[in-house]
């Protein structure tokens, strides 16, 4: 699916009072730049953000962004469809950046509900990558049964280990989130399920941004 969708400038304050804070050299985040960055969704694809159910925010201050999503739930045993415990969504998008700035992804915090029975399992994964690059970061959050309540999980990278976009080129940015489910062995005729999004309102992730300057060519 491809979208021409634009959006930018919106601020989604209560989801993002826990954006990243700009820091002091010891760290080596700058502060964000001045102007606007403007996210474009180039294309949205997986069974897990069909059609019209994920939606992007930036929020005013440039340091977060957030993916807004109200139809991703995997889930297994019962009479669930067999096809239904892997649920995945691949955001591509266009960030236009201010001119002779760099971003890369510091962290993110993903947020959901969780039912599992004794026995099941589920995982959360997420990979991030640039158009055209080699750098893949992988992540990984496994929960166990019984569960019956919120999850959250988050992301962090060492600023050593951000991968950043490169300067002066513009290079679509991926993120792959997956949900898995395993009914397990000890309730397999029993339903378990994970979600990120909720039956009471939508549930976002927020992905919090590190800046640099680019170096002067």
């Amino acid at each position: 699916m491809t979208t021409g969708l634009l959006l930018s400038g919106a601020a989604i304050t209560a989801l993002l009072t826990a954006a990243l804070p700009a820091q002091g050299p010891s760290s080596g985040f700058e502060d964000p730049p001045p102007d606007k960055i403007v996210i474009k969704v180039a294309t949205v694809n997986g069974s897990g953000c069909p059609q019209g159910t994920a939606a992007i925010a930036v929020s005013e201050d440039n340091t977060a962004f957030t993916v807004t999503y109200s139809d991703y739930l995997a889930q297994a045993g019962g009479n669930s469809d067999p096809t239904a415990f892997r649920k995945n969504c691949q955001l591509n998008l266009i960030v236009h950046v201010p001119q002779g700035f760099t971003y890369a992804i510091a962290s993110a915090d993903y947020r959901g509900f969780a039912a599992l029975q004794p026995g099941a399992s589920a995982v959360q994964r997420a990979s991030y990558y640039f158009q055209g690059s080699s750098s893949t970061v992988y992540k990984n959050h496994p929960f166990t049964g019984p569960h019956d309540d919120n999850w959250q999980a988050t992301d962090t990278t060492d600023w050593a280990q951000l991968v950043w976009a490169p300067c002066g080129v513009q290079r679509n940015f991926n993120i792959n989130t997956e949900l898995r489910v395993s009914a397990g062995t000890q309730s397999p005729g029993k339903v378990s399920f994970m979600t990120m999004d909720s039956t009471d309102g939508d549930i976002s992730t927020v992905y919090h941004l590190a800046w640099k300057e680019c170096p002067e060519a």
